[in-house]
């Protein structure tokens, strides 16, 4: 497959801060680009910068220097009105805790960043329904969170980041949560997204069991970004 231009793509960026006088230095010059339905595994040890590096594609955070661009528009450059467009509308949040609403039913869940943007009654419907079949989940739809398993509370939480139709899909620690079969579950569910649909995903993980599902690796390691190969079995 040919790709035109990159989805994401960041251009030496770099982030640092200072934290009782010593300055920190998470990310250091990482280039990287990211396209149309590709699935990226980003690992390292605790406290690496795999969120930092998140927080930064996503417009969370801004680099100490270095630019972010999404579909060649640079966001470094944006006003905070423009970067929450850009999240509303561009890119789709998982995280390790699912942040579900527990007095709101499974598709309410999911349908609530909907009801925000003020889409349509019959749209939001239709968006949610298909949203919780890709995840495997309509036959629990009425169901509230408590009702649910991890794994399953998990999958909605997936269905609330794609029921907008975003670009791209950031996952911080997905899997953090759940036990290994749940674990390989929601990876299996990243990559049938990816193939099936032409989602593109980076998810970060210290799952190391995990990644053999993931198109490319990423490591992050003393601020830098690190392609594993695949003959890197600590990873494999």
């Amino acid at each position: 497959m040919t790709y035109q231009k990159p989805l994401l793509e960041l251009v030496n960026v770099s982030k640092s801060y200072v934290s009782e006088s010593e300055e920190i230095n998470p990310l250091r010059g990482i280039n990287l680009k990211i396209y149309e339905g590709q699935f990226i595994a980003v690992v390292g040890r605790s406290g690496s910068g795999k969120t930092t590096l998140l927080n930064i594609m996503a417009g969370l955070d801004k680099p100490t220097i270095g630019d972010i661009l999404i579909q060649g528009s640079n966001i470094t450059a944006m006003d905070e009105n423009s970067l929450t467009e850009i999240r509303r509308t561009t890119i789709g949040f998982i995280f390790q805790s699912f942040g579900l609403l527990p007095l709101l039913s499974a598709f309410e869940n999911v349908e609530l960043p909907l009801r925000i943007s003020g889409v349509e009654h019959n749209e939001r419907f239709n968006r949610t329904k298909e949203a919780l079949e890709i995840v495997g989940l309509n036959p629990r739809s009425n169901h509230r969170p408590y009702e649910l398993s991890g794994g399953e509370q998990q999958r909605v939480s997936i269905a609330r980041a794609i029921v907008t139709k975003p670009a791209i899909i950031l996952a911080d620690e997905p899997t953090g949560e759940l036990d290994s079969t749940n674990a390989e579950s929601i990876f299996g569910l990243f990559k049938d997204m990816v193939v099936e649909r032409g989602m593109t995903i980076i998810a970060a993980t210290h799952d190391s069991s995990l990644l053999s599902m993931a198109d490319e690796v990423k490591e992050i390691r003393d601020g830098a970004l690190y392609e594993v190969q695949p003959a890197d079995q600590r990873y494999r």
